[in-house]
């Protein structure tokens, strides 16, 4: 644990700024999508920095046209001054020459300049709208990716994408550029030397389209198994406690060891697949070369072309030879940027079933109304919850119990739009949520889970994520509420940070600071998903004494397990199958329905047990 100098407000909007922003017009969707279409659908985020991108362009141009030049000038210097014997004239070739080197040497660090910021630029602004964009998307869609999937999309994707649009693609562009000029000053110098140039190049492109398709395979499952090992290390270290504990480090060092190897051989795949390309790419312009100093020196012996033209042909030949080689580098970061690209827009084009609503309730009272609901899971065929009809009136507490796999979580996740109900509706004061602004839904409904969720960030920040502006009596009040005065034991208190997922504190502890962060947001509707069930049972009665106070005036929905729990609802609502099969006060249904009696039976058993116990100690 150590204290951290970030304030709730900095953190929270680092967490939050940007997350409801939306901007679908930055992607518009083609009508077939390519890996080429994907890439090209990212132009949007480069306008910002337009300018800089043409200063950059404009730089790789001038450097290129000066090297060009250089070969002309030394040919014009040796046919020239040298030929001649004329020494103002070489010393004045020469320094154009020496200063045609040092404007590409400028021009080479204004492009690399320019270019760090533009590309940064773009690459954060994809990346916070892709943050965005997992903000947004529904809880269902989460359950289903891998976050290990979407880390490797977040970063490793869009630096790669970076990559190319600040190198690969000016380098492109630039050397097909210098290639064809070059190619055409050759012809022109001496055209049976072009004409070599010229032959050698259709082998190069048809090695470059023949091995696109491979390429493109072996570079998505690349990056496919990537983001499998990224999964993989990040779940294992998320469950380090649970491997010690059962001593299956060797079971899941086995697992991630299957998934580097894949990984491994695949990356030995396009390895193989590369070196054969580049090495051809390297192969063939060294032949050209080769034929055209055959032809050349032949050409020169009899007096068919100059020793100027003959140097500055084979100086600008040798200028050709990086390029084409280059063309394997250059292709395969195309290839890589398009195959991140499309797995970037998977994330995009994933439909946003969450949407803001149009209307805003200024003086909530807190009616909460379940009404024929349905809910099934987006890859499921049958329907988690069906018919689910409930009203909670304004103030109300409804506890509701049912047995593993019922649908309680699910219920209780529906009411701030977690997800959306796949039929019915849920309404608040008559309005049907998807109406209402998510931030003023997320204002009225607040939710403590049964694994509560605490960020690397301090007590304090972690309280009042979803109320930066609580000041510090309503903290300490909640605090109080939760029973979670602990915390002021903690090295530096409320500063103190408490490492991701709150891992250093206990499961009780993190329930608790959970359940004070949801009655801090002071909300019309509470629920609470199994809050209390990592409590003992003495802090458990605390915690619910002190509960009751709350809930005055909030309207409550309570998952429960204990019996104990049970008895802060006014009414009790059984969920069977994923329906609401019964609907009465406890005493009602304990008198009255079987399976009630049996799913808290099990509870009274231990509470009773437990009373014993201390009655005896006690004595």
């Amino acid at each position: 644990m150590r204290a951290g100098p970030m304030s709730a407000s900095d953190r929270t909007r680092m967490l939050y700024g940007d997350a409801l922003r939306r901007r679908p017009s930055l992607l518009p969707r083609p009508a077939r999508s390519t890996p080429l279409t994907s890439l090209l659908r990212f132009r949007p985020y480069i306008r910002p920095y337009l300018g800089r991108f043409i200063v950059m362009f404009l730089a790789a141009l001038g450097g290129t046209g000066a090297a060009i030049v250089v070969p002309l000038v030394t040919r014009q210097l040796i046919d020239g001054p040298v030929a001649s014997g004329d020494r103002q004239g070489v010393w004045a070739l020469g320094g154009l020459a020496l200063g045609l080197g040092l404007v590409e040497g400028a021009l080479t660090f204004t492009r690399r300049w320019v270019m760090s910021i533009g590309t940064l630029g773009t690459e954060t602004g994809v990346r916070l709208d892709l943050y965005a964009k997992l903000q947004r998307l529904p809880w269902s869609f989460h359950a289903r990716w891998e976050s290990g999937q979407l880390l490797s999309r977040i970063m490793n994707d869009l630096s790669t994408m970076r990559r190319f649009i600040g190198f690969g693609l000016l380098m492109m562009i630039m050397n097909v550029l210098q290639i064809t000029v070059v190619t055409a000053l050759l012809l022109h110098l001496y055209w049976p030397m072009g004409l070599v140039v010229v032959v050698s190049s259709v082998p190069v492109v048809w090695v470059c389209l023949a091995n696109e398709r491979i390429y493109t395979r072996l570079s998505r499952a690349i990056q496919d198994q990537t983001g499998d090992v990224a999964s993989t290390v990040e779940e294992s270290m998320q469950s380090v406690r649970v491997i010690k504990a059962f001593g299956r480090s060797r079971h899941v060092f086995s697992l991630f060891d299957r998934r580097a190897k894949v990984l491994y051989g695949t990356s030995l795949e396009r390895v193989g697949n590369t070196s054969v390309f580049w090495t051809f790419l390297e192969v063939i312009p060294n032949l050209a070369l080769v034929a055209v100093l055959a032809i050349g020196a032949i050409a020169a012996s009899q007096h068919h072309l100059t020793l100027g033209t003959l140097v500055a042909f084979i100086t600008m030949m040798l200028s050709l030879i990086w390029p084409v080689a280059a063309l394997g580098f250059l292709l395969s970061m195309t290839q890589d940027a398009m195959t991140a690209a499309d797995r970037v827009c998977e994330i995009f084009d994933t439909p946003e079933a969450i949407a803001d609503g149009p209307q805003r309730l200024e003086a909530p009272q807190g009616e909460l109304v379940f009404d024929n609901v349905s809910y099934r899971f987006s890859d499921a065929s049958d329907d988690v919850l069906r018919g689910v009809n409930l009203h909670i009136r304004a103030g109300e507490t409804i506890g509701v119990v049912g047995g593993t796999g019922s649908g309680k979580t699910v219920l209780t996740s529906l009411v701030a739009r977690l997800d959306d109900v796949r039929g019915g509706r849920i309404t608040i004061d008559g309005v049907d949520i998807r109406d209402l602004e998510l931030s003023t839904l997320r204002g009225i409904v607040a939710t403590a889970f049964e694994d509560p969720t605490l960020f690397s960030m301090s007590v304090r920040e972690n309280l009042t994520l979803g109320r930066p502006d609580a000041s510090e009596e309503d903290i300490a009040e909640a605090l109080e509420t939760a029973q979670a005065g602990f915390v002021h034991d903690l090295p530096w208190g409320l500063d103190t940070r408490i490492g991701e997922q709150g891992m250093s504190l206990s499961g009780g502890q993190r329930q608790r600071l959970a359940l004070a962060r949801a009655i801090l947001v002071r909300p019309k509707v509470l629920v609470l998903d199994d809050t209390l069930s990592a409590l003992d049972i003495h802090t458990e009665a605390l915690v619910e004494e002190a509960l009751k106070r709350v809930l005055v005036g909030v309207t409550g929905l309570i998952v429960a397990h204990r019996a104990s729990t049970v008895m802060l609802a006014d009414r009790v609502a059984l969920l069977q199958d994923g329906t609401i099969t019964h609907i009465g006060t406890h005493s009602e249904l304990l008198a009255t329905v079987p399976e009630y009696r049996d799913l808290l039976s099990a509870s009274f058993d231990a509470e009773a047990g437990l009373d014993e116990l201390e009655r005896e100690v006690t004595r």
